[in-house]
């Protein structure tokens, strides 16, 4: 069972990896690129609060702030962008007049991929906030 484990993980993340990157370009990059800079800024101010835990609770609390606003940036971001790729989509399909349902789907779906990496993000940086929170001496 390990070795199928072995030999089946390059290929499951070189999928999963195409599958992000595909995700992404469809979003739009622009909004994907910053909701993915609210991740990674979500992600570092959590690390320096883990890191400042015992030695400044100060900084710890101060990195807490910084993650939720920059988790609730990101969830912010993704439903703009999603707002705008309905109301693009929307123009488009009184642009056509009788529209291919087929059509007005797929722009629904890359309207709501926005939202998604946003809500993405947004649970990833509460779940490391209520384990830093949880592990802070009041």
């Amino acid at each position: 069972m390990f070795v199928l484990y072995l030999i089946l993980k390059p290929i499951l993340m070189k999928f999963l990896a195409l599958q992000f990157a595909d995700r992404f370009q469809e979003g739009g990059s622009f909004m994907m690129s910053l909701i993915l800079i609210c991740l990674l800024l979500s992600i570092f101010f959590l690390i320096k609060g883990f890191l400042n835990l015992k030695k400044k609770s100060v900084v710890s609390k101060k990195m807490i702030k910084l993650a939720t606003d920059s988790s609730l940036l990101g969830l912010v971001i993704g439903f703009f962008a999603s707002v705008i790729g309905l109301i693009s989509a929307f123009d488009s399909v009184e642009a056509m007049g009788d529209p291919d349902p087929s059509v007005f789907a797929s722009g629904l779906k890359v309207s709501l991929l926005t939202a998604v990496f946003g809500l993405f993000t947004f649970i990833i940086a509460r779940i490391g906030i209520l384990v830093l929170r949880a592990l802070q001496k009041e």
